[in-house]
């Protein structure tokens, strides 16, 4: 890994162990985007069945592992920060036989394959990969850990309608219409191709972290290097009542999906 790569990975661990406790606290089992669109299409994608061995890449605390092990599977949940891997361990009363934690680095291509080639009958990574330096190690191991034409499912901050930093702007207008008072509510994107790095906070009350956002392509042509094609694809949204105290909650954006779950299997 290149040096800035370096920088950025050692950066990000240490903000993410910072903000695990408070992570922890208040994610708990799941906010409603993990909820309501995250986890049922995960789990749509994945369909795991009692028995099957999977992988969990930056599982944080541990919350969607223990969803699978519930379901029957037996998971390795990995993450790079030895905090959150503490948490989850901490979280997890029921299935424990079936959940292996391991504080693991999935930039690190050697450390991933330490894990077991042919091993898995899935992977998926929720909400990790825009948070990840480097993602080539990721996909370029991949094909090594997963048995053959089995799934890769990861779910994103959608890179077209959810990123962070100046290129993306929620907007809340409101005008008359038919003698009442209409509020709509529009994002303003003013660039979207390239590859940038920024940082954000994913809840209020976090130490601010590092996003790095990447075109859906970029991420697509990674897999499809390395053997994989796609066979499957959601942009979940919300359809909940609109928030009018809170006017740039995701729930008033109906008709945009804030969150993007892709399924990559390996073609041979």
């Amino acid at each position: 890994m290149p040096d800035e790569s370096n920088r950025l990975n050692d950066a990000t661990r240490a903000v993410w162990n910072a903000n695990a406790d408070y992570w922890s606290q208040r994610m708990g089992e799941g906010n409603d985007f993990h909820r309501l669109l995250i986890e049922p299409n995960e789990l749509k994608l994945l369909a795991p069945k009692p028995g099957d061995v999977m992988l969990d890449v930056a599982c944080g605390n541990g919350q969607f592992a223990r969803k699978l092990a519930s379901l029957g599977a037996s998971v390795v949940a990995v993450d790079f920060a030895p905090r959150m891997i503490e948490n989850a361990k901490a979280r997890t009363a029921e299935n424990t036989e079936r959940i292996e934690y391991r504080v693991l680095d999935a930039t690190d291509g050697d450390a991933l394959l330490s894990l077991g080639e042919r091993r898995f009958d899935a992977a998926v990574c929720t909400m990790g990969i825009m948070d990840i330096a480097d993602i080539v190690p990721l996909f370029s191991t991949l094909p090594r850990l997963l048995k053959p034409h089995c799934p890769f499912v990861f779910a994103v901050c959608h890179p077209c309608f959810n990123m962070t930093g100046p290129n993306m702007r929620m907007m809340a207008e409101s005008e008359e219409n038919d003698g009442g008072i209409v509020t709509r509510h529009a994002l303003s994107i003013s660039g979207y191709i390239r590859p940038q790095t920024s940082k954000g906070v994913a809840m209020v009350g976090m130490e601010p972290h590092y996003y790095f956002h990447r075109p859906i392509s970029q991420i697509l042509n990674l897999g499809f290097a390395s053997g994989f094609v796609v066979d499957g694809f959601e942009e979940p949204a919300f359809d909940l009542p609109a928030s009018p105290t809170r006017p740039f909650d995701w729930a008033n954006f109906q008709g945009i999906p804030p969150v993007l779950v892709v399924r990559m299997r390996l073609s041979a």
